[in-house]
């Protein structure tokens, strides 16, 4: 039993390994379909109201992080990430992510840093095109989208557990010993 269930761990983590680089091509396809279709555009709205436009696909060469922090900092803009993805997938490798869930949300983690990744190594800036405008939110891309998701359930997972942890010490009987009650007969 315990072969089965090292076996399922283990196909677990090689599968969120698959999960990370589909999840890169993914945004690597959204991308390049950016660049072939809406760069010559500009910006095209796809959801308008009126005259207010909601949100558009509008092309953007984003060479710093979210909110263009960073801008220019290429260097660590490509060795953070690197050292981010390699921390996850020790994460996952090393058996401290044990729930499937965890393994997958890091995993989209690690699959949003690798899309924007490729894009600074092979471009100098990360193509964005999600472009909210309703909110005036910052214009970003799939691979945001995966980083962000994965990265939020990630540590609200851990929040969860740690609560649980707590709740669960409260429930338990003190210790006597600790206490300085020891009662030995």
């Amino acid at each position: 039993m315990e072969k089965v269930l090292k076996n399922k761990t283990l196909a677990i983590r090689i599968i969120s390994v698959v999960f990370t680089v589909l999840l890169a091509v993914i945004d690597q396809i959204t991308k390049a379909l950016t660049v072939a279709y809406i760069k010559p555009e500009g910006s095209i709205p796809l959801i308008k109201i009126g005259d207010t436009e909601w949100l558009n696909f509008t092309y953007c060469e984003n060479t710093g992080m979210s909110f263009s922090l960073l801008e220019g900092q290429r260097v660590i803009l490509i060795a953070v990430p690197i050292l981010l993805i390699a921390a996850v997938e020790w994460y996952i490798f090393s058996g401290k992510a044990s729930r499937t869930d965890i393994v997958f949300a890091l995993a989209a983690l690690a699959g949003g840093g690798l899309g924007n990744l490729i894009d600074r190594v092979f471009l100098g800036y990360v193509v964005d095109f999600i472009d909210v405008r309703i909110i005036n939110f910052a214009i970003f891309n799939f691979a945001d989208i995966c980083a962000v998701c994965g990265g939020i359930y990630f540590g609200v997972s851990l929040l969860i557990e740690e609560i649980k942890e707590e709740r669960k010490k409260k429930k338990e009987p003190a210790d006597p010993a600790e206490n300085g009650t020891d009662e030995q007969a």
